[in-house]
């Protein structure tokens, strides 16, 4: 295969799924390092590739109008990858792309289009890291690290610093960073916020000069006030009100962090910065937790590798196993 010069990736799905994407983008651009690279996300998501080294452009594309897109003789792209079973998606980048790749679609005409049709792992066979490298595989390029990727800009830190000293938080030692809930549909990662509650106190009488930055999404911000009034000027609500890469500055700021098996936690996993993840037994953290993170301190349910199906509590995840990590992750002693 010749080595392409203009290459389009299309990745429309939620904030976990747009990062797993990101050690495909720096395979590609470590292979082919004379290419450029294009990538098209989700309107919501695609803010967390801008500004990436690999990446030449990010563009946002919907699946319901990709259908009235690309209509124009001729092809912007020597190499498509498309992720996703979205036929309009796939059909967009057919048209646009001389050469497509894609996981094996329901339609047969349209894997009979592709350049490889790509086998899936079985459902949480294999992490999604590796899930989403199968198409890079399938084109003999070699992988370039499994770590996501996120890269702030110097505004972007600067920011963060001044919204922390306007919380009152600038000085907290160590400032923790809580993700209290999972989105609705997998509700049954949650952690209770009565148990994240019951974690900051054995944090405070640890570390009396701690804080917290409670982060998620206006879907909890029911839990998320209640916890941000239980702990009072020791903690900052910034669940909600937010930009993705506001978030992740924030994130950067933290010395540790804990949180449930959700987007943000994923938007974490791109610092160097300890990380306590909390993973149900049917989403374990070998399927979604970080991969070559030097500070991955997470903890699976106690009934990973038995009998487990979304009934199952995360309640049974204790306060003391959790707190314990913490710990080791801080380095086991008060700064």
């Amino acid at each position: 295969m010749e080595a392409p010069r203009r290459i389009l990736v299309i990745n429309v799905t939620r904030i976990g799924d747009t990062l797993f994407v990101t050690p495909v983008l720096r395979a590609l651009a470590a292979f082919w390092s004379g290419a450029a690279i294009t990538v098209m996300a989700h309107p919501k998501r695609a803010e967390v590739l801008e500004n990436l080294p690999f990446v030449a452009q990010v563009c946002s594309i919907e699946k319901r109008r990709a259908i009235l897109r690309g209509r124009w003789p001729g092809k912007d792209y020597d190499l498509a990858l498309v992720f996703g079973h979205d036929a309009a998606l796939v059909a967009y980048g057919l048209r646009v792309a001389t050469r497509v790749v894609a996981f094996r679609q329901r339609d047969p005409i349209l894997n009979a289009q592709l350049f490889r049709a790509v086998d899936e792992p079985s459902p949480h066979g294999e992490h999604a890291v590796d899930r989403a490298l199968r198409l890079t595989d399938a084109l003999g390029v070699p992988r370039a690290g499994r770590r996501l990727s996120l890269r702030l800009r110097n505004e972007e830190r600067q920011w963060a610093e001044q919204r922390l000293m306007a919380e009152g938080l600038a000085r907290a030692r160590p400032l923790i960073g809580l993700q209290v809930a999972s989105f609705p549909t997998k509700a049954y990662r949650d952690w209770p916020v009565e148990h994240f509650a019951a974690l900051c106190d054995r944090i405070l009488a640890f570390w009396p000069e701690a804080g917290f930055l409670i982060f998620g999404g206006p879907e909890e911000r029911e839990r998320t006030r209640w916890l941000k009034d239980r702990l009072g000027d020791r903690a900052a609500l910034l669940a909600g009100c937010l930009t993705l890469r506001q978030t992740a500055a924030m994130m950067s700021r933290v010395r540790a962090y804990v949180g449930v098996d959700t987007g943000p936690t994923h938007l974490m996993g791109t610092f160097d910065i300890p990380l306590v993840g909390l993973y149900h037994c049917c989403l374990p953290r070998s399927v979604y937790g970080p991969l070559d993170h030097p500070f991955d301190f997470g903890v699976d349910h106690p009934r990973l590798g038995l009998s487990c199906d979304e009934s199952i509590p995360m309640a049974e995840i204790t306060v003391d196993a959790v707190f314990d990590r913490l710990v080791a992750a801080l380095g086991g002693a008060a700064p």
